[in-house]
């Protein structure tokens, strides 16, 4: 260093000058990245074009918590970018699911969705069919709307960091969870199954949906390469968890209840949307109810599952293309239908649409 500082002192004071903003540029470089400015692909911001895995950001996802003390933040990797390009796919293809949760928690419990509470964040997307609000008690009706406001800063951290995709066309219809729980119990329930009815009609139509995002985030996690992406899943993913944990657990606390008008239990409401589930996504078993037989519970020593887990406790992990299959109902990615009649968006999800027209 000392060598360094004698040898600058021979410098004109204008080579300093241009050595020291070279030398800035190079760590800006190196702290932001280089690459596409998410909000604008078209703007291509990257002057050296053989860098073209990763994705330069302008305004990075972090915490806000004094940003003027040096360890209220992780340090940064060295040599790692904060987005990649690959992280995008991965990224943006949880905004479907991030679309799904807000409209339905909103409508649910505020009888209003996106379009009034932040109407740029649909990016011009069709409103969602048949959604309204729900017939809630003000216990529940007070946990879902902070549902619905979480997915909102959901969105907005994932748009923000990756670029957005237009709101897929939503059917949050009584007559699609109907269809859905029909499918689960393989016979037509009368009357048909409505999530708007109670609230404990509602919860049971919600544990079919976040426990999705939660598998997804877990299965996009080995995919990411950035430490922004990075943080921003593992943020994703810890609130997903927390709400799944709450609906599990308000499920379990009334597992043996008859849920009016059919002559079902919550326990096997649960147990039979998620064996449903595991069939659709053709991965095997990645999906438990709230009760398990003994042998299949945490260590083989209790039947309560209250939280969904392997073998050794991990959350499961599935795939775009498993949680397709699932949500379309169809059982294939390729076949749109079910939440998203027109097909989910993003480069993940088209690409499997066109693979079928």
């Amino acid at each position: 260093m000392t060598i360094l500082l004698s040898k600058s002192r021979s410098l004109p004071s204008s080579h300093m000058l241009l050595v020291i903003l070279t030398l800035l540029g190079a760590i800006r470089l190196v702290y932001s990245g280089t690459g596409v400015n998410p909000n604008n692909p078209s703007i291509d911001m990257d002057p050296y074009k053989s860098r073209g895995d990763d994705l330069g950001l302008f305004d990075p996802f972090y915490d806000s918590n004094n940003p003027d003390n040096p360890t209220c933040q992780p340090p940064i990797p060295p040599g790692v970018l904060p987005v990649y390009k690959v992280d995008i796919m991965q990224l943006q293809f949880a905004q479907n699911l991030e679309h799904l949760e807000a409209d339905f928690f909103l409508w649910s419990a505020l009888g209003y969705g996106l379009d009034v509470v932040a109407p740029q964040l649909t990016l011009g997307g069709p409103p969602p069919i048949g959604v309204r609000k729900a017939n809630l008690d003000n216990l529940t009706g007070s946990i879902i709307e902070e549902f619905g406001y979480e997915e909102i800063g959901h969105l907005r951290a994932l748009k923000t960091t990756v670029g957005g995709i237009e709101r897929p066309l939503l059917d949050l219809s009584p007559e699609n969870f109907a269809r859905v729980v029909n499918q689960a119990f393989e016979c037509d329930l009368k009357p048909p199954f409505d999530p708007y009815r109670d609230s404990l009609s509602f919860m049971l139509a919600s544990y079919i949906i976040p426990y999705l995002g939660l598998n997804g985030y877990v299965g996009a996690n080995p995919q990411l390469k950035g430490y922004v992406s990075k943080r921003l899943l593992s943020g994703l993913l810890g609130n997903e968890a927390g709400q799944d944990a709450i609906i599990r657990m308000y499920l379990y606390e009334r597992r043996k209840k008859i849920v009016h008008p059919y002559n079902f239990s919550v326990e096997e409401f649960t147990n039979r949307i998620s064996i449903l589930r595991n069939k659709l996504g053709m991965c095997g078993i990645k999906d438990e109810g709230i009760v398990v037989p003994r042998e299949l519970g945490p260590e083989g020593r209790t039947s309560t599952n209250v939280l969904s887990t392997n073998r050794d406790d991990l959350s499961y992990a599935r795939t775009p293309a498993e949680i397709l299959r699932i949500l379309y109902e169809s059982g294939d990615e390729h076949i749109p239908g079910g939440f998203y009649p027109k097909g989910a968006n993003g480069q993940i999800a088209r690409m499997y649409l066109k693979k079928l027209y």
